[in-house]
């Protein structure tokens, strides 16, 4: 069995540095009057965090599963059968099409920038071309998570590094309530990708590359390419179970293959070709399906202009207006040619990788 290597984890905070992490979240006077019950809560979180009661509420795995007997958390659970629903909603025909558009800036007018960002903008000029009475359109704004209280999406842990069959599909990593890590967006995300026929995805470039919350999400996602759909295997996060599972082979599934996309990513100084590129490498790899070449575009809105009047420059910009709108019937048309079984697919085959 190949090695498994330790040393990097810090030492366990100590009851002081427990008590100063706990209490930031009340930094506010307001708390003053429930400090008292601050303390008992504070009380049972450092319990739960010495304890590593990462999933509180569990129940065994059941029929299905590698060991149905292993002890399952129950939010875990809940997740997974709700990505299997979708995923058979997905694959009937009968059901109405749907088209996930995610708007990827972090900005929005509910938080400091107080104004609205270009990139939900050219979502909703993409939202209004896809009128057909047949498409569902679910629009997934990701700068809720600078402006909601409670929208989380936490970093991915790099479970997949270690081995494949480690990283579990939906990511089991969280929550982790001895962490106080309870809130996870991905959980309802996983589920909106599943269910969509489509999926376009606008992205302004910030500092060359993509915003932070959907920087988030892609790393989340990773489960999705090559996730082990049954943590009964790895008992939980077992390293050395994961490693010998991959040693025998691994056939890294693509639980989002054959989704349909189009991407529109744009900037204002630099980087919206490389950020398109990797963006469009992601999805391939993942195996979702470019809608054609005019369904991915990288434009410039007012290129080496001010910000200040950027939107009039937008308004003004009625070729890139069109363009987007094309970048929705393109992709509209292909989920069509989808549904119909008349889209050619790459062809894959299974990257069984083993030594």
């Amino acid at each position: 069995m190949t090695e498994i290597r330790k040393g990097q984890q810090p030492a366990e905070l100590t009851r002081e540095q427990f008590h100063e992490r706990f209490m930031q979240r009340f930094y506010d006077p307001a708390f003053r009057s429930e400090d008292e019950a601050l303390s008992r809560l504070e009380d049972i979180a450092w319990q739960a965090m010495k304890e590593g009661r990462k999933a509180p509420v569990t129940r065994p795995a059941g029929q299905g599963f590698a060991d149905p007997t292993y002890e399952v958390a129950v939010q875990w659970m809940d997740t997974s059968q709700r990505l299997k629903q979708a995923q058979k909603r997905w694959s009937d025909p009968s059901t109405r099409s749907r088209i996930l558009l995610i708007s990827g800036g972090d900005r929005n007018d509910g938080t400091c920038p107080g104004e609205m960002s270009k990139t939900w903008r050219l979502t909703q000029m993409a939202k209004a071309q896809l009128n057909d009475a047949d498409v569902i359109v679910d629009v997934l704004d990701l700068s809720l998570l600078t402006s909601e209280y409670g929208r989380e999406i936490h970093p991915c842990k790099g479970c997949v590094s270690t081995a494949m069959p480690l990283c579990h599909w939906p990511c089991s990593c969280y929550p982790n309530h001895a962490l106080g890590q309870s809130h996870d967006w991905m959980n309802e995300i996983y589920e909106r990708w599943v269910s969509a026929h489509g999926v376009i995805l606008f992205a302004p470039t910030y500092w060359y590359q993509s915003p932070s919350a959907l920087k988030l999400m892609i790393d989340r996602l990773v489960c999705a390419d090559g996730g082990n759909p049954d943590p009964t295997t790895t008992h939980g996060k077992k390293a050395a179970e994961a490693k010998a599972m991959e040693a025998k082979g691994w056939d890294y599934p693509k639980h989002l293959a054959d989704r349909v996309y189009g991407l529109v990513v744009h900037g204002d100084v630099a980087g919206i070709e490389s950020q398109r590129r990797n963006l469009s490498d992601w999805l391939d790899w993942m195996g979702l399906i470019e809608a054609g070449p005019q369904a991915r575009i990288d434009r410039y809105i007012g290129y080496y202009e001010p910000y200040y009047n950027s939107h009039e420059t937008l308004d003004r910009d009625e070729a890139m207006q069109q363009e987007v709108r094309q970048v929705a019937d393109a992709v509209q048309a292909a989920v069509k040619l989808l549904r119909k079984g008349e889209l050619k697919r790459p062809e894959r085959k299974a990257a069984v990788r083993a030594k």
